[in-house]
């Protein structure tokens, strides 16, 4: 096997605020029924069928930036991104198509298929761009060689819903701030983010579906999981966005007033199916998430330091970490009815 080369290396890297692959009980997600939903489900079907952006994902005329010339900080912090974006949606597409392998429910091997198609189209745009800089992951090594999470159904449903609503809300507050400014968009990439995001807001509903076809996901003890996906979602955004000041600078973008905009689009999307939400206007919370964030920070130093003294200090950090996110798991939530009707319109 050829050794993989440096950027597949970082996508492999299993750390807290890396992205993940996943696996779960298959034959259990295989059983899960959709008839209660079944109107808005075929619905939503037949649009992920009409695949509305299969010629989307192609360079055009559009891509007519100069990446070249980005200075070297922004382009480090750049390239980054593009990996973790990559690694996050190829992490979909590989799960999604394994559902899709081992399925005999025809509705969620139809749905699965339509998702794999579209993150898999997301991850290979995302590799073709990143061969501006040279640089390029290799999937099928991550195929094989990326360590794999097991999550039971349920946990995948809760977090690949977040993942895929605030992956919308996270493009589309981009876009549409480099809409308004396209003097600061450095990257051609931007210009595609708005269907890209749909893609993200469209699996999201169907995620929603799945939930609201089967009420016992969404009550009794495991109204406190959501609370802990919701919770791990933001706390793990926060920290991440804070680590690229560079390229937020560029974007003439606030880390904390951008992550603060798109925690609040997520949340009033998530009124759609979770029955408890996340205070994030209680000034707690944004405390706790500065705190946090500041103490990844601390890890980081103790880290680039090394030594007894330097290991001793990371545990030490990391147990403040752990401190803080149960501070912040246990700050009041807010209780939601939900809506009769699950599908939402994007209107962002």
């Amino acid at each position: 096997m050829t050794a993989p080369n440096e950027t597949t290396l970082q996508a492999q890297q299993t750390t807290t605020l890396a992205p993940r692959f996943y696996t779960t009980d298959f034959d259990a997600m295989d059983r899960i029924s959709v008839e209660p939903v079944r109107a808005e489900w075929d619905a939503l079907i037949a649009d992920l069928a009409a695949d509305k952006n299969r010629k989307h994902f192609f360079r055009n005329d559009d891509w007519d930036l100069d990446t070249t010339k980005l200075p070297e900080p922004l382009k480090k912090e750049f390239i980054d991104f593009l990996v973790s974006s990559l690694t996050a949606e190829f992490s979909g597409c590989v799960l999604y198509a394994e559902m899709k392998k081992r399925g005999t429910n025809p509705d969620l091997c139809a749905l699965f298929k339509y998702m794999s198609r579209d993150e898999g189209r997301h991850a290979g745009f995302i590799n073709d761009g990143l061969k501006d800089f040279g640089v390029q992951v290799d999937m099928g090594f991550l195929v094989k060689q990326k360590k794999y999470t097991y999550f039971s159904p349920k946990f995948i449903l809760y977090a690949t819903y977040l993942s895929e609503k605030i992956g919308y809300a996270r493009y589309i507050k981009i876009f549409r701030h480099l809409e308004a400014h396209p003097e600061l968009r450095f990257h051609p990439i931007f210009k595609w983010f708005r269907e890209w995001c749909n893609d993200e807001y469209r699996h999201g509903e169907a995620l929603a579906l799945l939930m609201r076809a089967n009420p016992k996901l969404l009550s009794g003890f495991n109204l406190l999981w959501i609370r802990f996906f919701q919770l791990s979602v933001f706390a793990t955004m926060f920290v991440r966005d804070h680590a690229r000041p560079e390229m937020h600078k560029a974007l003439a973008l606030d880390p904390e007033t951008y992550g603060m905009d798109v925690f609040r689009i997520t949340v009033e999307i998530s009124k759609q199916v979770f029955p408890v939400l996340v205070d994030i206007e209680n000034p707690a919370f944004l405390a706790g998430l500065r705190k946090m964030q500041a103490l990844v920070a601390g890890i980081d130093r103790a880290r680039a330091k090394g030594g007894l003294l330097g290991a001793l200090k990371v545990k030490a950090l990391q147990a403040r970490i752990f401190g803080t996110f149960v501070a912040l798991y246990f700050l009041p939530t807010k209780r939601n009815a939900l809506p009769e009707q699950a599908l939402l319109a994007p209107a962002w």
